[in-house]
């Protein structure tokens, strides 16, 4: 079976979670800026890649304009994913069509705060006024203080042992 692992990442965690999918599977990784739609169909199962940001998924718009004959999606985000509900970025970035075909995956990542170019540290300075409003702490959910927390920090919650369950999936649900 040929696989392919397409990412697409601005600060680095997505392509980590995609080398460590790419090295455990023996499949070609690519970045997403280097794959072109057509390129899609040469392979029998693509696991696509893209970071959260604003509620999208980072490239996604080239497996669902073109979907492969399999699909199985990780995102990357700061959030736990073990405490947050991705029903509704799901629901805006994946086709109807799609949602109940797709395996999905969800991986945190980290921030370097430093690192953020101007638009996302504006962003995130509007989602840290937005998040606290007038609540004091003790009123936020666990969502709303880890993000509190690392506000202006540099964190990293990827773990390679994370991706257990998709590999896991992959070897028990997938014909190779």
């Amino acid at each position: 079976m040929k696989i392919a692992v397409i990412y697409k990442s601005h600060y680095g965690t997505t392509k980590q979670y995609a080398e460590w999918i790419a090295e455990a599977l023996d499949a070609k990784l690519l970045e997403r800026s280097s794959v072109k739609s057509e390129d899609i169909s040469d392979y029998d199962l693509v696991i696509f890649g893209g970071g959260l940001y604003a509620s999208g998924i980072l490239g996604i718009n080239l497996v669902t304009k073109n979907p492969p004959k399999e699909l199985i999606l990780f995102t990357v985000g700061l959030a736990n994913p073990e405490e947050t509900d991705y029903s509704k970025i799901l629901d805006k970035n994946l086709p109807a069509e799609l949602r109940d075909q797709v395996k999905v995956f969800h991986f945190r990542g980290g921030i370097d705060y430093k690192k953020l170019n101007i638009v996302h540290r504006g962003m995130m300075a509007v989602m840290k006024k937005m998040t606290i409003g007038n609540k004091d702490y003790t009123q936020l959910n666990n969502e709303e203080r880890a993000f509190i927390d690392t506000y202006g920090k540099e964190v990293d919650f990827t773990k390679q042992n994370d991706i257990t369950p998709l590999i896991d999936y992959i070897k028990n649900h997938i014909d190779r």
